[in-house]
């Protein structure tokens, strides 16, 4: 039987896809890329944000359409989204004929059989006690790979569903994140992104203490993919030793993913975020002062309840001065079941897209200064492909995180195949991506 995948959201929700496949295609389902030959579909929503939700909703009106214009049997949605909306999704959109919950990831054989013999299935259990970790079928041939440290989240950000959905934090040990690391090498990884929920929280749960700087090491020490990078660390939770970690280990990129979310301390209290201002100020002085090469990439929220013209242009300010090298921003979106959804003081949808757009405005020109203060510079870029459309060989280099950041084109006299690193020098810039010449 043919059956094929959707992956909608983050890159943990990838993974959680890659773990479904790997079982399925251990059970001999044959999988297809082509949804008109499915004869089940399975989508893995996401249900983070609005946009999210919207998204997975057309996705599923528009493989519903394969029962009549297709081979489609049966319609098959998990993910964040059934975990969020659980019965209500199938008695908003009859079309569906299975919801899984998370926990179900390692149960999707069963889930997919049953579905076959029964009418309507609906199938939940306890997330947190489900398994965060298995094989993988890695859904693409990129030789960057993102590697999941732990799941869930105890921060309670008032903004956030997330802990509803994925539960408490939960780190992975490090034996069983090195034996997934060493199988990725040996499927051919040059780049590990290491990801979780909050990254600088890892082994504060397991191990009673924080242990993302030894699982650096150990990851250094136990594979030889050359590009270890990483997400999703908290400021207030940066260390000195993390700091040194990178500054000291070759194989750690020298680029940081560090959400600050907003600098107003009055936001920043509301959104019930750990840290303050200074905090944020002082950790970011001290990376450039240790790592001179660092890159931080950053991610905030625009229009929070309450968010006042001068706490915007507090935080527009910071942009400015702070001058990150990577920012992206998002419109602040009202999650049900959140503390921040009842909160007096709601802004209104074109004040927000307003101050987004004066915020990535002026982040663009930013962005321009850095990208132009490479040029002339040799970088070494791990190659992804052949863009056609640009008649360029493509990859990234260190200050580009795998798709979220811009990309370095090149061009070659000799031939470069997918996973090779190369040196480029660079000629040209925009705003974003980096243009030069395999040297």
């Amino acid at each position: 039987m043919k059956i094929g995948f959707i992956s909608l959201g983050c890159s943990k929700s990838t993974i959680d896809t890659e773990m479904m496949l790997a079982h399925l295609d251990n059970a001999a389902y044959e999988i297809t890329a082509n949804a008109s030959e499915a004869e089940v579909i399975l989508i893995n929503t996401c249900g983070f944000i609005g946009d999210a939700r919207e998204e997975s909703i057309e996705t599923i009106k528009e493989m519903a359409r394969y029962k009549k214009t297709g081979k489609l049997k049966k319609l098959i949605v998990t993910g964040c989204l059934a975990e969020r909306w659980r019965d209500k999704l199938m008695e908003k959109m009859p079309e569906i004929d299975a919801v899984a919950g998370l926990s179900e990831i390692h149960n999707i054989v069963k889930t997919v059989n049953t579905s076959l013999e029964k009418e309507k299935l609906t199938s939940f259990g306890d997330y947190e006690k489900t398994e965060i970790e298995g094989e993988r079928m890695l859904s693409d041939d990129s030789p960057s790979v993102f590697l999941r440290i732990s799941e869930g989240c105890d921060n309670r950000c008032s903004y956030c569903a997330i802990p509803a959905i994925r539960g408490r934090y939960r780190s992975r040990t490090i034996e069983s994140i090195i034996e997934e690391a060493q199988d990725l090498e040996a499927a051919g990884a040059k780049e590990l992104n290491l990801i979780a929920e909050d990254t600088s929280r890892y082994g504060t749960d397991l191990y009673k203490e924080n242990k993302l700087p030894e699982l650096l090491r150990r990851l250094s020490e136990e594979t030889t993919i050359p590009w270890i990078r990483i997400f999703y660390c908290y400021p207030d939770r940066i260390t000195d030793g993390l700091i040194a970690e990178i500054r000291d280990n070759p194989r750690v990129l020298p680029y940081l993913d560090m959400p600050i979310q907003h600098i107003s301390d009055a936001v920043l209290k509301r959104m019930n975020r750990g840290g303050n201002r200074k905090q944020i100020e002082t950790v970011i002085e001290k990376l450039r002062r240790e790592i001179p090469d660092m890159v931080i990439r950053t991610t905030v929220i625009v229009g929070f309840p309450g968010e006042t013209d001068e706490q915007f242009n507090e935080l527009l300010d910071f942009v400015k001065t702070a001058r990150l090298n990577r920012l992206g921003a998002f419109t602040y979106s009202r999650e049900e079941g959140t503390p921040a959804f009842d909160m007096p003081d709601q802004i209104a949808p074109e004040i927000k897209q307003q101050r987004y757009e004066t915020l990535m405005e002026t982040q663009a020109q930013i962005s321009f200064e850095h990208q132009k203060a490479v040029i002339g510079q040799t970088r070494d870029v791990l190659c992804e492909g052949f863009d056609e459309e640009e008649g360029l060989f493509v990859g990234r280099d260190f200050s580009n995180g795998f798709d979220v950041d811009g990309k370095v084109f090149f061009s070659s006299k000799k031939p470069v195949q997918t996973g090779d690193f190369v040196k480029v020098k660079i000629t040209n810039a925009d705003e974003y991506d980096l243009f030069g010449e395999r040297i």
